[in-house]
């Protein structure tokens, strides 16, 4: 007597998407770590009150009659008080920028983000896109409403600006000035991978390095190192917000800051592809 063997039919091999996450689901992850930092609510309201208290200083100091001759445009006046905390608020949010991604690192968590979204650039572009977009809302409310202080307090000293195309675009470039450093200084703590070394870098790029540049062009008289002072990225964006004739134009201040900010992620992006985590 013979037995029958029946052959299953082969199961077909699953293919991996390379992601245990979609990609809304990851930029969702993220979202979440983000806000669940007491670093990033820190940060954020440091950005918005430091902005709120150095508008009202300005518009109060320029809206008093000693310097009322001084004003040529109330329209530029008001600009300039309205972006006037961004000047701070830069150096915040490169230590919030560089702490995104360190953080992880030192907490360990980067094995589990890396483990759920196994293709490593996607949940860089998630953190990159979350702390963009979530730096830039802050940044124009923070700019908004430092405008509508530094107006209600110019016109209580007899100054009186409209809201033109130029404060409105002003407001604008300033957070994207705002949003672009974060992204620098993510990129700069994926390449170091270290808080303290991130942080030390991208304050040394914004506060250290245009001084430096500017103390050896004077005592060297190098024409060259003249000529990349305006290039650096405190100065592109500053130029950005407010341009002047003898300046960049706004087209080479834009692209010279979102340089700044791409290179870094950029080198970071392939050394977090080949490196080890």
């Amino acid at each position: 007597m013979s037995t029958a063997t029946i052959t299953a039919p082969p199961v077909p091999a699953r293919t991996s998407s390379g992601s245990g996450l979609s990609a809304p689901g990851v930029i969702r992850s993220e979202w979440i770590k983000l806000r669940s930092l007491r670093s990033t609510i820190w940060s954020y309201a440091i950005v918005v009150i430091v902005s709120l208290g150095m508008a009202f200083l300005l518009s109060s100091t320029l809206g008093n009659s000693d310097f009322g001759p001084l004003i040529d445009s109330p329209e530029r006046t008001l600009l300039q008080a309205a972006t006037f905390g961004t000047t701070f608020g830069v150096l915040v949010v490169a230590v919030l920028g560089v702490l995104v991604i360190s953080g992880e690192y030192t907490t360990g968590m980067a094995r589990s983000t890396f483990t759920a979204v196994p293709k490593r650039l996607g949940a860089l572009a998630a953190k990159a896109v979350v702390l963009f977009v979530s730096t830039f809302v802050v940044g124009l409310i923070s700019s908004v409403a430092s405008g509508a202080l530094a107006f209600f307090v110019l016109a209580s000293n007899g100054v009186h600006p409209e809201i033109t195309g130029e404060v409105v675009t002003g407001v604008l470039l300033a957070s994207l000035y705002l949003a672009a450093v974060s992204l620098f200084a993510l990129g700069l703590g994926t390449i170091l991978r270290s808080s303290a070394g991130g942080i030390a870098a991208a304050l040394g790029v914004l506060l250290l390095l245009p001084t430096i540049l500017m103390v050896f062009a004077s005592v060297t008289q190098a024409e060259w190192a003249a000529n990349l002072i305006p290039y650096l990225l405190v100065n592109a964006g500053e130029a950005m917000i407010l341009p002047s004739a003898d300046g960049l134009a706004l087209w080479e201040s834009a692209l010279t800051v979102g340089l700044w900010a791409a290179v870094p992620l950029a080198i970071g992006a392939v050394l977090l592809k080949r490196r080890d985590v």
